[in-house]
Parts: C-alpha cells; sequence; structure tokens
C-alpha cells in the first residue's frame, strides 16, 4: 500500500498445499481470480483467471501451477496489477478450487492448504482453509474500487461444494 488514500496497487497470492500420501490420488488445488464490472460487481464475472491463464489485459497473471502440491514454498502463485486494470472493473474475487477428477475431495481431506496475500512487504491476510473443511471450493478474498479509484481489500473466506466450473459462476454472488 502506497499510502492510505492511493489504495493497493499490486498483490501477490500464493497457495501451498501437502502433496497426498504414497499410493494415493494427487490433489490438485486452483487458484482463480474472477473479475466484475463495476456495473454488475456481484453478476457474471467479465473474466477469469485461471489455470495457467492470465488476464486479457496482462494485469493478473497465473504464474505457477501446481497439480500435486510437490516441492518447496508456493505451489501456485498470481500477481494483480491493480493500479492498471481498467476503470470498467470494479471488484476482484479470489478463490480456491479443487479438481474433482478422483472423487469428492474436501480441504479437510487436503493436507496443510494455506493461501498468502500480500501487497509489497504487508501481509493482507493468511488463511489455511480450516474454516471450511467440508468445502470443495473457498472464496478467500476480495479487491474492491471505491469511488477515488483506490482498491481496498478485504478478507472472504466462504465455503462452496462445487466443482471448478460451478464455483467460478458463483464465487461473486451475493451471500
Amino acid at each position: 500500500m502506497d499510502s492510505l488514500n492511493k489504495g493497493i496497487d499490486k498483490a501477490e497470492v500464493t497457495l501451498k498445499w501437502d502433496p497426498s500420501p504414497p499410493g494415493a490420488p494427487d490433489h490438485d488445488l486452483d487458484l482463480i481470480a474472477a473479475t466484475y464490472p463495476v456495473t454488475a460487481p456481484h453478476g457474471k464475472p467479465a473474466y477469469l483467471v485461471h489455470f495457467g491463464s492470465r488476464s486479457p489485459d496482462g494485469t493478473i497473471t497465473l504464474n505457477r501451477d501446481s497439480k500435486t502440491g510437490q516441492g518447496l514454498g508456493a505451489d501456485e502463485a498470481m500477481t494483480l496489477e491493480l493500479d492498471r486494470l481498467s476503470e470498467n472493473y470494479g471488484r476482484v474475487v479470489l478463490g480456491v478450487a479443487i479438481q474433482q477428477n478422483a472423487g469428492r475431495i474436501t480441504f479437510g481431506d487436503v493436507a496443510n492448504p494455506g493461501v498468502r496475500i500480500t501487497t509489497g512487504r504487508s501481509v493482507l491476510s493468511s488463511e489455511d482453509l480450516s474454516g471450511v473443511p467440508a468445502s470443495t471450493a473457498a472464496t478467500v478474498a476480495e479487491f474492491v474500487r471505491d469511488g477515488s479509484g483506490a482498491w481496498a481489500f478485504r478478507t472472504l473466506v466462504r465455503g462452496f461444494d462445487a466443482d471448478p466450473t460451478s464455483f467460478a459462476a458463483l464465487m461473486g454472488s451475493s451471500r
């Protein structure tokens, strides 16, 4: 955060989890960012960033995509350049979905899932998803543009029982 009046210019999101036990199917968790227009902040997303993609204008990029949770540090990483996002967009919702290829898997089935959101050296949020153990997907945070154009952050942990495609359509809905 450069100043209180300016809001958040850029954020980094990381997702980590421990690999499945030997002999068990891999757990594949995915970061998803949904961008909403100012005119419909709780409607259908204008676009999604997930599975190794990036936003059409390059302002939101998934930099790392793991299918197993193996490796040190973050398994998935996403960069959001909010200061470059068109003024037509007023809300960005961040979520995590579990691929359901090997049967129903919930956050309670995955060892040590965690999402960390930072701006510069400041930690905005660090969530272990223990509050949604029976869910297969969850929103974790949102960025909202205020009337002055500045971006504000809010933690938004909310569980869903949905596959990744259905979750992407639901994740920005109002409660």
